[in-house]
């Protein structure tokens, strides 16, 4: 019997949740461009969410060969905020900045 209250329950709650329209979100603009050395991309599709990246090889056949890569992307969250973080990665690690991101106070 207990079995079955919370069986029921959680069928309950299964079917209060919101649907999901992620899985059905539409590719709006797709732009590539993949070289040896470079690339470059952007994508945005029909649930708010986007992405831009570009890519280069520093210092190609060094000991100090390293892949630089800056971009952004952006979604919408479930409080209907549109989230936006712009970020480098490179050999100092990756570097995200956004307005809902926490900052680290100065070292002195």
């Amino acid at each position: 019997m207990k079995f079955a209250i919370v069986f029921a329950a959680l069928f309950a709650v299964a079917l209060a949740a919101p649907a999901s329209t992620d899985g059905e979100a539409q590719v709006l603009r797709f732009d590539s461009d993949v070289q040896p050395n470079y690339f470059k991309y952007a994508y945005e599709t029909s649930n708010g969410i986007s992405e831009n990246a570009e890519g280069t090889l520093n210092n190609e056949g060094t000991d100090n060969e390293a892949i630089s890569v800056s971009g952004s992307f952006s979604f919408v969250a479930d409080d209907g905020q549109t989230y936006t973080v712009n970020y480098i990665a490179d050999e100092n690690g990756f570097q995200p900045q956004g307005a809902h991101l926490p900052v680290a106070p100065a070292a002195n």
